[in-house]
């Protein structure tokens, strides 16, 4: 009877899943399927074609949109991480109290909702007379970043042998090269990781975009949906199918972390 049982749930649960997995791929696949019909029609199949690629590369407005996107997705990841990264290793340092109420207040951005954020943001950019454009959306994107940073680095400071880096200190390593050749090298999958996931967010970002980008600047997400408000076109099917191609190759990127063997504290130290 409780085998039977356990067979009935797998079977459901199972069930379940393939359920909930067609209801969020399903309009995905049938995206990238219009993406190679040598129709427009979104209803009729008439062959398959890489028409609709080529006139993506050719038009000037997503090339200029891409541009911008992977522009603002680089450099606010790469800032984001050297901000996050020195963040979280000063919240690691600080006692208990403080430190969660600091994680706490880090991790807000996280929960808030992004169209609250990107009001929030176009407002003080408004206040400061900062006029909206590519900088402002730079700003932006560093600032809902660093918490994803922050996020990956902390579990990997937590695993980090401090009785290493006073060795480091002890055999004659100035506090730069104590961390940079024996706390970095352990931390340094949780800042890659942290950097792929703050380019992943920033490259996905719509709401928080449009509310700071301005006037005369675009990026692939802001550019879709002006698009889509004229009418789409088989182009946009070929431009989303490749941002959700490259963002799901990212996200198997930071979800992927060998294990590492881990050196003794000893010979760590003495690479200082």
């Amino acid at each position: 009877m409780k085998k039977s049982t356990r067979i009935l749930r797998r079977i459901v649960s199972d069930f379940y899943m393939v359920i909930i997995l067609i209801f969020l791929y399903a309009p995905i696949l049938t995206m990238m399927v219009l993406s190679f019909n040598a129709s427009k029609s979104r209803t009729q199949w008439g062959g398959f074609t890489l028409e609709w690629y080529a006139q993506m590369f050719d038009s000037r407005s997503i090339m200029s949109a891409l541009s911008t996107t992977l522009t603002v997705a680089f450099a606010s990841a790469l800032i984001a991480t050297i901000i996050g990264t020195a963040a979280a290793i000063a919240i690691q340092r600080m006692r208990p109290g403080p430190r969660t109420f600091v994680m706490g207040v880090t991790n807000i951005p996280m929960l808030n909702a992004d169209i609250v954020t990107g009001i929030s943001l176009m407002l003080s950019f408004i206040a400061f007379g900062i006029s909206l454009g590519f900088e402002t959306v730079l700003i932006a994107h560093i600032t809902f970043n660093i918490p994803y940073v922050i996020l990956s680095v902390m579990p990997k400071l937590k695993q980090t042998d401090r009785s290493t880096y006073e060795a480091a200190l002890d055999l004659g390593a100035s506090p730069m090269q104590a961390f940079f050749k024996v706390t970095f090298p352990d931390i340094l999958p949780g800042v890659l990781s942290g950097f792929l996931l703050a380019f992943t967010m920033s490259l996905d970002d719509f709401i928080i975009t449009h509310f700071t980008k301005g006037a005369g600047i675009n990026t692939l997400s802001t550019l879709i949906y002006s698009e889509v408000r004229r009418g789409i076109r088989p182009s946009m099917y070929a431009l989303s199918t490749l941002i959700f191609l490259v963002v799901l190759v990212l996200l198997i990127i930071v979800n992927f972390r060998p294990e590492k063997k881990k050196q003794p504290s000893h010979a760590a130290a003495k690479k200082t």
